[in-house]
């Protein structure tokens, strides 16, 4: 993935190099700034979310967050926007909420559910 924005940067790179258009020249910076900050964010909060048997562990844009299994609840939650069913995880632990969408997770929210709640009942036992 990472190989994919960098190749995005340089066509618009070239294309702004080689480009006499003042206008074209400040859609393309801004939009390669777009793609830029973008891609920074993804590859700093990755992994989204961690699990091991002291708790789970939330990246998020304000830092890491630890989380044990005592305080944490799950569930899923479908919503609909724009004619589609979108499927998330909630974990709820004290007055903190964190929702997980397919994106993030990097996988089905309904397996990852799974997944939490055999590590939960491990460690909790």
């Amino acid at each position: 993935m990472a190989w994919v924005v960098a190749l995005l940067l340089l066509a618009g790179a070239v294309w702004v190099a080689l480009d006499g258009d003042v206008g074209g020249t400040v859609l393309i910076g801004m939009a390669m700034l777009a793609v830029g900050a973008l891609a920074l964010h993804g590859t700093l909060l990755r992994p989204r979310l961690a699990a091991g048997p002291e708790g789970i562990l939330a990246r998020t844009v304000g830092g890491p967050h630890r989380y044990p299994w005592t305080e944490a609840r799950f569930q899923l939650r479908t919503t609909r926007r724009l004619g589609r069913d979108s499927l998330t995880l909630e974990i709820e632990s004290g007055e903190h909420l964190l929702v997980f969408g397919r994106i993030d997770l990097g996988e089905d929210p309904r397996d990852v559910l799974d997944v939490l709640t055999a590590l939960k009942g491990q460690a909790l036992s």
